[in-house]
């Protein structure tokens, strides 16, 4: 039992997307992300020093703590593992906690591991920490 409302008029949905609100939508949100990303990165002007200072003299016994690239530690020119390395600097330094360490590292270590030694030598009571590097050539 069908039912006919009027003549001619076809009562079928229509398939089409009105897509022209979509449009208008995502050319506002392009408007806003191209005003809002400029803002949105941080741009100072800086004029970094070039860090070159007067090279100390060495004391006559230096402590050099080194780590190599196979994250090696070195005592001087001995080879010494992490959990000898308390006895080890306190043999080093007759027990003064305020002797100054020299760490030097190879480029290739990562700093998550420069950071471990250097929190290490902190645990230890060693303040006085020296970065060893190589001098600026002069101009």
């Amino acid at each position: 039992m069908a039912v006919r409302l009027s003549d001619g008029e076809d009562l079928t949905p229509e398939a089409a997307i009105n897509i022209t609100p979509f449009i208008d939508v995502m050319l506002v949100l392009l408007i806003i992300f191209m005003v809002a990303a400029p803002l949105s990165t941080v741009d100072v002007p800086l004029d970094l020093p070039v860090a070159s200072g007067q090279p100390q003299p060495r004391p006559p016994e230096p402590v050099v703590l080194s780590l190599s690239a196979e994250k090696g530690l070195m005592l001087g020119r001995d080879p010494v593992s992490a959990t000898d390395l308390p006895a080890r600097l306190a043999e080093a330094t007759q027990g003064d906690l305020a002797t100054r360490i020299f760490v030097s590292a190879d480029k290739s270590v990562p700093y998550g591991e420069m950071m471990g030694l250097l929190n290490q030598l902190r645990a230890g009571g060693y303040l006085k920490i020296g970065l060893v590097g190589l001098e600026e050539a002069a101009p």
